[in-house]
């Protein structure tokens, strides 16, 4: 099964916690080491999105064989698409030898949890709804209504994340930088030997 090669690094946090800041942060430090597998999804390309490198464009049937087959380790539907993550796109990850990073819900999460994958689970969190609501309002994306929809998700998420045992370790991003030193501590901490920046590759 797929543990053959490095642990993935599974990510998880509600959506304005700066869970993809942290991430890009992680990979621009160490870019020969992490790479994403790539999701598959029933949705339509957007411009300038190439089929195996942003997404694996699937259709529902196709994918819906895959997921029934056991092909995938966790899947989710957002506004009618299906999303997942097939065994396949992590096991390229590591035949690579570099270490798998998955950016899932909590949802995926729980699928995850089910399987053999053995990741290593991180929960990003902000330093609180209140504090969530105000970035999420920054963004000047959201409407009242999926505003509301979102808080009410990461409430649930945040529940999920806070629970003792349910993540290898939960950062709380209250200032940037601090949050980053705690994930490279963490990462360093478990994949040492792995772990080149571009000083040490060059």
């Amino acid at each position: 099964m797929i543990h053959k090669g490095l642990r993935p690094l599974v990510f998880c946090g509600p959506s304005g916690s700066g869970k993809s800041t942290l991430i890009k942060q992680l990979f621009d430090e160490f870019p020969d080491t992490f790479k994403f597998s790539v999701s598959h999804t029933t949705r339509m390309p957007r411009p300038g999105e190439e089929d195996g490198v942003h997404y694996h464009f699937t259709n529902k049937e196709r994918m819906q064989e895959q997921i029934e087959n056991g092909e995938f380790i966790e899947t989710a539907i957002f506004s009618g698409n299906l999303y997942g993550t097939s065994k396949r796109a992590v096991e390229d990850v590591q035949s690579l030898g570099k270490i798998c990073v998955l950016d899932i819900d909590v949802q995926g999460v729980k699928q995850i949890k089910r399987i053999d994958l053995n990741p290593f689970y991180i929960f990003v969190k902000p330093p609180s709804i209140m504090e969530l609501e105000q970035r999420l309002k920054d963004r000047n994306t959201e409407t009242e209504e999926s505003l509301k929809r979102r808080l009410l998700v990461a409430k649930s998420e945040l529940e999920y994340g806070e629970t003792p045992g349910n993540f290898d370790i939960v950062i709380e991003n209250d200032n940037l930088e601090e949050a980053y030193q705690i994930l490279r501590n963490f990462v360093m901490s478990n994949y040492n030997p792995h772990c080149h920046t571009d000083e040490t590759t060059s």
